[in-house]
């Protein structure tokens, strides 16, 4: 099995290569002598035929690629995942437009701003934020190789995922109140760790997936939407430890086991 170590290291290098040749189709798409550029490095057609038809459509494909780097760069350099974000989104007190306040979605939207016949700011605003972006991955590849970097987490996630393997086979073979308790077990020890993360304190010694849940929320790390559906992964699981009158379903078990499986993923 894939460790998530090795998971994150092949994601980052990957994104790292994508982002590479995004950041050569937007010079070819920005760039009015790019044709004139490459048949100086590749003065053979044929080579230049084969390598253009392979360089991916940026206002295509950046997208995707922005989501994925997102989910890294959560992982593996968290404190830069604003920034990341910023070079993207457009401010919400944006009240100018020019080559300062000019972001990525401008460049997908086909922005520009112009004066009669002058063009005070285009899409060629957004290449330098773009670079940004490609520098913070990077950034976040050397930290991940660094020995600075703490690795518990990653190797933590592994042991959760072979917790929920084994609470899927415990489901697979009807016991459904057993494997409820597992996946309880995992996510407990999961917000737990995101406390940890964010320097929420836990005052309890014994905290329950709720108590755990309302510090994260009192603290802004999850919103009204994610709390209410780790409180309803609670509920699951308290139905599976305590209600001896009630069986849970098989539809609630699965809800529970996807559930806690994407919130190990996906909140950090």
């Amino acid at each position: 099995m894939v460790s998530n170590l090795d998971r994150h290291r092949t994601d980052l290098k990957a994104l790292i290569v994508q982002g590479n040749r995004l950041k050569l189709a937007l010079q070819k798409m920005l760039l009015k002598d790019w044709d004139e550029q490459i048949k100086v490095v590749m003065p053979d057609k044929g080579e230049r035929e084969t390598f253009l038809k392979s360089l991916p459509d940026f206002m295509r494909t950046y997208q995707t690629w922005y989501s994925e780097a997102c989910a890294v760069i959560r992982q593996v350099l968290p404190a830069r995942l604003p920034d990341f974000v910023r070079l993207y989104e457009r401010p919400k007190n944006r009240k100018t437009l020019n080559a300062e306040t000019y972001v990525i979605d401008d460049l997908l939207h086909g922005l520009n701003v112009t004066r009669g016949d002058r063009t005070i700011v285009d899409a060629k605003a957004a290449a330098s934020n773009f670079d940004q972006q490609l520098s913070i991955l990077a950034a976040a590849e050397r930290r991940f190789e660094s020995s600075l970097f703490d690795i518990r987490q990653l190797v933590q996630a592994d042991l959760f995922d072979s917790e929920l393997e084994t609470a899927r086979e415990l489901a697979n073979h009807k016991f459904q109140r057993a494997a409820g308790a597992v996946a309880g077990v995992v996510l407990e020890k999961h917000l737990a760790q995101v406390c940890s993360n964010h320097g929420i304190a836990i005052t309890k010694k014994n905290p329950s997936i709720s108590y755990l849940n309302d510090q994260l929320k009192d603290g802004g790390v999850v919103d009204i939407p994610q709390w209410r559906s780790i409180q309803f992964l609670g509920d699951i699981r308290n139905l599976c430890d305590h209600d001896k009158k009630v069986e849970p379903t098989d539809a609630q078990i699965t809800d529970l086991l996807d559930g806690v499986a994407k919130i190990t993923k996906t909140l950090f």
